[in-house]
């Protein structure tokens, strides 16, 4: 007999692509893994992997257990979440607050299967440009706020959702371009296009120009993340973008990206909530929607 945990051991080998790596994700020594996959297949009469590939390959035995992993582990996932809400109820409050118009592209996705999968919870969500979303999630005027710029703020915690490159992105036939990454001073004589935001939350002058001393020949702003990737285009001037954000631009030749600095600036992306929430089954539910969503679709982007 198929049991759960064979199940969940077939998709952390998928995953991770290595024995070693899945005993790993699994919390099982690597001979304990080993023993159980022997008796897995000698359950089923053969075998389900190819032994000593790099990276490993399943056969098409294996392949179809892959398919029965994935489609009972998403159903025990969807009992166990309805089993949560009988037992806690469905009703709730998840009002949210984005410091960047950005996230709107992972953002709006994740919350339409949210709804689907609890339509009782109240949903709303607001930009971050025009007040500041961090006080009034302590004061309980919102409940999540999607940030990379976490402040100590009691009863306030931090989740982090992803890990991302900030990315300098310049017109194609810019003279940056040629470079393999940029040093702060080659932003001195150039224009930052940036969201209009104070300079205290904006990863590009906190982690990369201030810390030189370094001031661009002029600052212009945009709330829109498509205007900004068309001036920089046209080289009217330069901005910096989460990879994942960039990659999208760059796959269509519309500009050219380098890392801040030899080795980049990888950033974290925070879910913030309140402490008395972050409990809370259904909020629980968003940020695991949110980080799967997260992962799986957007470019460069990081687990933690």
């Amino acid at each position: 007999m198929i049991e759960i945990r064979h199940l969940k051991t077939l998709i952390a080998l998928r995953e991770t692509g290595s024995l070693v790596e899945a005993a790993e994700r699994l919390f099982l020594t690597q001979s304990a893994l080993s023993h159980q996959l022997k008796e897995l297949e000698s359950r089923v009469e053969c075998e389900l992997f190819i032994r000593k590939s790099r990276p490993l390959r399943f056969t098409e035995a294996g392949k179809r257990l892959l398919l029965l992993a994935e489609d009972v582990l998403a159903r025990v996932s969807d009992a166990e979440r309805d089993v949560k809400k009988l037992v806690h109820g469905e009703a709730g409050r998840l009002y949210m607050a984005i410091e960047c118009h950005s996230c709107f592209n992972w953002l709006m996705p994740t919350i339409e299967v949210y709804r689907n999968q609890w339509p009782a919870i109240e949903l709303d969500f607001s930009g971050g440009f025009t007040f500041e979303p961090l006080p009034a999630l302590a004061q309980g005027d919102i409940d999540l706020v999607i940030t990379s710029d976490p402040q100590a703020i009691k009863g306030v915690e931090y989740v982090p959702l992803f890990g991302y490159e900030m990315q300098i992105a310049v017109a194609n036939e810019h003279p940056l371009a040629a470079k393999n990454y940029l040093q702060p001073q080659d932003l001195a004589d150039q224009t930052l296009i940036s969201y209009p935001v104070s300079r205290d939350r904006l990863d590009v002058f906190t982690q990369f120009l201030l810390p030189a001393g370094v001031e661009p020949a002029a600052v212009r702003t945009s709330e829109l993340t498509l205007m900004m990737v068309q001036l920089v285009a046209s080289g009217r001037g330069v901005c910096a973008l989460p990879n994942w954000v960039a990659a999208e631009y760059v796959a269509q030749g519309l500009i050219s990206v380098r890392s801040a600095g030899k080795n980049g600036i990888w950033p974290t992306l925070y879910a913030a909530v309140r402490e008395e929430y972050l409990a809370l089954p259904y909020v629980q539910e968003f940020l695991a929607l949110a980080k799967a969503h997260c992962l799986k679709n957007l470019r460069g982007v990081t687990s933690l």
